[in-house]
């Protein structure tokens, strides 16, 4: 691609405060949004964006009970992404992993277990003998997954985050924060995959010996409160009652972190406060809709077609204040296009600026087609049509 450009001016306008890719905080306190959160910790995020709106001891660290399950979920829903696991592959139970206490699906030692119904029973039953199992499948031992854990952890920017298990259970050393727990979350819910799990409200865990296992979903909130598609619930007597959920209304998906509460009713009920502060003073809009082509034509030089359109590669958002406005600008940039080309090559740059001229964001472009080289029969048959 050449260094000369083609430059198309899009002006829009719209509601700003933060677009999705980078991290801005807007914490609030209680003063300032009339929220009294009654528990040790909370956090309320927009998921596009990251944009933090409400916060209480959020970098405090704490035990999180079977919120750290959040974690192993994602690592297991990686490794499916990956290619490495299937969710048709069976794992065979170790002792290990049958012998965990608190909640469980009761494996069975040295039976085998298809990867989806485990990831199932983890999502819906917060099972700590399925983590394990799936745990050692993966990486041959606890201590090794765990490890992963830290540098998924590190990885993200919890940087007030140790893992020593992969469940969640009481151990020494073993931390973590409301903030960090928003991050892993906004983190897991980008798989879709997780959805087919987390709406499960009551499901029978079979075993390879005939018995069933009776699981519901731990967190009540999928059929308590509108627009709440999962989360991860947790409790231990030293982390208390912990919840980490999302909601989607709209266009608006908010991710809601309540650590430490004194009771699941409180949880409950602080994690929905947290999510009606949000989706009644905060609004998301699209800024820029992944998959659909640009008006603009694109010149091809030495294609069998002259023209494609550029694409932008996925969606952006804007997540405001209700009520307050600001205008944007999107500038196309698209270098020198020579054939041939293959759909979805990145050909350009989808470059929106606020009206201060900061760049929000930028976003990929590519070919919505694919366009061979010329061949010399094309250029004679090109030169004859001229005729």
């Amino acid at each position: 691609m050449k260094k000369k450009l083609l430059i198309v001016f899009i002006t829009l306008c719209l509601t700003v405060a933060a677009i999705s890719g980078t991290i801005i905080s807007a914490y609030a306190d209680s003063t300032e949004t009339g929220l009294n959160i009654n528990a040790k910790s909370a956090l309320l995020m927009d998921y596009d964006t990251g944009t933090v709106v409400f916060s209480k001891n959020e970098r405090e660290h704490m035990p999180i009970a079977s919120m750290v399950k959040i974690m192993t979920l994602l690592l297991v829903m990686e490794e499916i992404d990956q290619g490495r696991l299937s969710v048709e592959e069976t794992v065979c139970a170790s002792e290990n992993a049958a012998s965990m206490g608190g909640s469980q699906a009761f494996l069975d030692a040295h039976s085998d277990y298809a990867v989806n119904e485990l990831i199932k029973s983890i999502v819906v039953g917060s099972a700590n003998d399925s983590c394990v199992a799936l745990a050692e499948h993966i990486c041959g031992n606890v201590d090794s997954f765990v490890v992963k854990m830290n540098e998924k952890a590190k990885a993200l920017g919890m940087e007030d985050t140790y893992f020593v298990n992969c469940t969640g259970l009481p151990a020494a050393g073993q931390y973590c924060c409301a903030h960090d727990v928003a991050l892993m979350t906004r983190e897991l819910i980008s798989h879709e995959r997780f959805f087919d799990y987390s709406k499960i409200w009551m499901f029978d865990f079979a075993h390879p010996s005939g018995r069933t296992t009776q699981l519901s979903n731990t967190n009540k909130l999928i059929r308590a409160y509108e627009g709440c598609e999962g989360g991860k619930t947790g409790f231990t007597n030293e982390a208390k009652y912990c919840l980490s959920a999302t909601a989607k209304r709209g266009n608006t998906r908010l991710i809601s972190v309540v650590c430490g509460a004194e009771s699941s009713k409180v949880r409950n009920a602080q994690n929905a406060a947290l999510f009606n502060y949000g989706f009644a003073n905060y609004e998301t809009k699209q800024l820029v809709a992944g998959g659909i082509p640009l008006q603009d034509d694109i010149k091809v030089s030495g294609g069998k077609e002259d023209f494609i359109k550029a694409v932008p590669a996925e969606d952006r958002f804007v997540f405001v204040k209700k009520g307050e406005s600001v205008s944007a600008e999107s500038v196309v940039h698209v270098g020198e296009v020579c054939a041939p080309v293959k759909k979805g090559d990145e050909i350009g740059v989808l470059k929106v600026t606020g009206g201060d001229g900061a760049v929000l964001c930028e976003v990929p472009l590519i070919s919505d087609r694919e366009v061979k080289k010329s061949t010399y029969l094309d250029i004679v048959d090109d030169f004859i049509a001229m005729w």
